[in-house]
C-alpha cells in the first residue's frame, strides 16, 4: 500500500475539537430555584427551540384525511390512512384500534414514531414490502405500535418523512435506503431542519387523531424508538397536547451521543448546543408525564450518559413539584424497544 511521504501530520486535532465541546455551557440551562422560574425558563426556551427547529407554518393547511384500506383481525383492526400535513406534502401511516370496541368508546391515543430502517411497517407486524411477517426479534422496534393496539390503545403509526414510502429518488436503493441526507441537507439551506419537519408532521398527526371518535382527546400520547425517539421527545417539548410520553433509545447528552458517535445527519440542528443540552429540552416536557428507557450495550446513546442525563431530567420535574411524572429504567440490552416500565407508566399517565 503507498505511504503518504513527506513532513505534513495529520492536521486533524481531536483533542481540540472536545475540549471546544466541553467548555460550551448552553445559555438556556436550567436553573430555576422554584416554579416561577421554571415556567418562565420553559417559555423562554421553548420560543428558541422552535426557532432553532426552523419554525412551523403560520397557518395549518386544510387536514384531508382519507382511509385507504381497512383490515381486519383476531384481536385488532388497522386502517391505512393519509393526511396532510403543508401544502404538497402529505403523511402516510396506520391507525389500529382493538377489535371489537363499543361503540362509545373513547380510547387513550399514542403517536407511533419509528427510526432508522424500513420504515412504519416495522412497527406493525409487516415486512419492508408491507406483507404480514411473524414477530423478529431481532428487528429492534418490536412491533410496538401493534403492542399498543393489543394493550387496548389506539396506536397511529405514522411513515417518518424519508423512510419507507415517503422516500425521494433513493427508493429504489433497497428496504432501508433513506432520504436523509438529501432532504436534511435541502432543509438547512431553507433555514430549516429535517428535525423540524418531523415534528411538525407529528403535530398534525396529533390534529389527526383529534377527527377520530375512537379517541379520547385528553388522552393522547406519543412513542418512539431512536430518530423516533427523538421525534417523540421534541413533539413533547413543543406540543402540549402531548399527555405522555416515551422515549426509547434516544434521551443522552448531546456530548456523548449525537456529538461524539457517528450519526445520521438527521439528528443535527444547527446552533442548538449553543442554547441547550438534551436534558433541557426533556425539561419542556414537565409537568406532563415523561417515560426514558436505554439498554446497557445500546452502542450509539451510551447507558452512562444517559443515567446522567435522565438525572438531570428528574431534577427538573423535582422543581416542578411532580417527581412522580417522570421516570426510566435501565435494562440489559441493546439498541432496542423494551417498554416493561413503559407500560405500566402509561396506565398509570395517559
Amino acid at each position: 500500500m503507498a505511504q503518504r511521504t513527506g513532513s505534513v501530520q495529520n492536521s486533524y486535532d481531536a483533542a481540540r475539537w472536545k475540549k471546544t465541546i466541553m467548555n460550551v455551557q448552553p445559555r438556556y440551562g436550567f436553573a430555576a430555584q422554584d416554579l416561577a422560574e421554571a415556567k418562565q425558563w420553559q417559555r423562554t426556551l421553548r420560543r428558541q427551540f422552535i426557532k432553532r427547529l426552523g419554525g412551523f407554518p403560520p397557518t395549518a393547511a386544510p387536514l384531508q384525511p382519507r382511509t385507504v384500506a381497512h383490515d381486519e383481525f383476531e384481536d385488532y383492526t388497522r386502517e391505512t390512512v393519509q393526511f396532510k400535513s403543508r401544502e404538497g406534502l402529505f403523511v402516510f401511516g396506520y391507525f389500529l384500534l382493538p377489535r371489537n370496541l363499543p361503540a362509545d368508546s373513547r380510547l387513550p391515543a399514542l403517536i407511533c414514531l419509528p427510526g432508522h430502517g424500513y420504515g412504519v411497517d416495522a412497527v406493525v407486524g409487516l415486512d419492508a414490502f408491507g406483507q404480514p411477517r411473524p414477530a423478529d426479534e431481532t428487528e429492534y422496534h418490536h412491533d410496538f405500535a401493534l403492542q399498543a393496539a393489543r394493550r387496548g390503545y389506539a396506536a397511529l403509526a405514522v411513515e417518518i418523512l424519508g423512510f419507507g414510502r415517503r422516500r425521494e429518488g433513493e427508493f429504489e436503493a433497497g428496504s432501508n435506503a433513506s432520504s436523509c441526507q438529501t432532504l436534511t441537507g435541502t432543509a438547512f439551506m431553507l433555514g430549516e431542519t429535517m428535525a423540524g419537519w418531523r415534528v411538525y408532521d407529528a403535530m398534525r398527526a396529533v390534529d389527526y387523531l383529534l377527527t377520530r371518535p375512537e379517541v379520547d382527546p385528553q388522552r393522547i400520547g406519543a412513542m418512539g424508538i431512536s430518530g423516533g425517539g427523538l421525534n417523540t421527545l421534541y413533539l413533547a417539548a413543543v406540543d402540549t397536547r402531548i399527555r405522555a410520553a416515551v422515549v426509547s433509545g434516544f434521551l443522552n447528552t448531546f456530548r456523548n451521543s449525537i456529538m461524539s458517535i457517528s450519526h445520521c445527519i438527521d439528528n443535527f440542528v444547527p446552533g442548538l448546543f449553543l442554547d441547550t443540552e438534551m436534558s433541557d429540552i426533556a425539561g419542556l416536557v414537565a409537568p406532563r408525564a415523561l417515560w426514558c428507557e436505554n439498554g446497557t450495550a445500546d452502542n450509539i446513546f451510551p447507558v452512562e450518559a444517559f443515567r446522567r442525563a435522565l438525572n438531570d431530567v428528574k431534577k427538573i420535574y423535582k422543581v416542578f413539584g411532580v417527581p412522580k411524572q417522570c421516570g426510566g429504567e435501565v435494562f440489559e440490552g441493546r439498541h432496542q424497544f423494551y417498554g416493561v416500565g413503559a407500560w405500566k407508566f402509561l396506565e398509570k399517565n395517559l
